[in-house]
């Protein structure tokens, strides 16, 4: 689990993440991180989507370039660039010297295990140049973290017929080592929300039987 101050370093891309606000501390409505990129790097991958996610982005040093749908935009230094869900975009280090920006996810959903994966490949060589998973481990990753980020390009559901195959040849080739099942999350929320409820309920309980005892052994006034 991610926490505060956690440092993520990836040797492939030369990016440095550096958690400042976790998703468990905002109740899944925020991840805010520090990202640093070295002079002339940009993050994995080509231009892609987040579908249900804002991204905020503020440019602390150096200079940054966002293409955001059709727009490019060079900034600097206080300015601050903003993507709404869906908005097809990408970015990069455009100085000269190393850029720091300050990054908000809203809202975090799975972002966190999105960037441990990615640079738990860059480091035992499953990606390819410029920190992309190869594409078995693409495949998997895109299924894995498809709510989190897809790529703008081809139509999503053509990406899906492309890479379902490739999926299921990674995960015979015992590839998903890396991964934790949507299921097995889905099945873990469940069983915690149950037990939330469990103890809820018992709370009530206890403090219902205690304000019958209470009603039962209060003095009754003479009539």
């Amino acid at each position: 689990m991610a926490h505060p101050g956690q440092i993520l370093e990836n040797p492939a891309s030369g990016e440095r993440i550096t958690i400042r606000t976790t998703s468990a501390q905002t109740d899944g409505e925020l991840l805010a991180i520090d990202l640093e990129l070295p002079a002339g790097r940009r993050v994995p991958g080509p231009l892609h989507t987040h579908p249900l996610q804002e991204e905020r982005f503020e440019v602390v040093a150096g200079t940054m370039r966002f293409t955001v749908g059709r727009e490019t935009v060079v900034a600097g230094p206080g300015e601050v660039v903003a993507v709404a869900p869906g908005v097809k975009h990408d970015f990069a280090n455009a100085g000269d010297d190393d850029a720091l920006v300050r990054v908000e996810v809203r809202p975090a959903l799975d972002m966190e295990r999105m960037f441990e994966t990615a640079i738990a490949l860059a480091e035992q060589g499953r990606t390819m140049m410029g920190g992309i998973p190869k594409p078995l481990d693409l495949a998997l990753f895109a299924q894995e973290f498809k709510d989190e980020v897809r790529g703008a390009f081809p139509p999503f559901w053509l990406q899906q017929v492309v890479l379902r195959p490739l999926a299921w040849i990674a995960r015979r080739l015992g590839r998903d080592d890396l991964y934790e099942r949507r299921a097995d999350k889905k099945n873990a929320r469940t069983r915690a929300q149950n037990d939330a409820v469990k103890a809820t309920v018992r709370t009530m309980f206890q403090a219902t039987q205690g304000a019958s005892k209470s009603s039962s052994t209060a003095p009754t006034s003479a009539i």
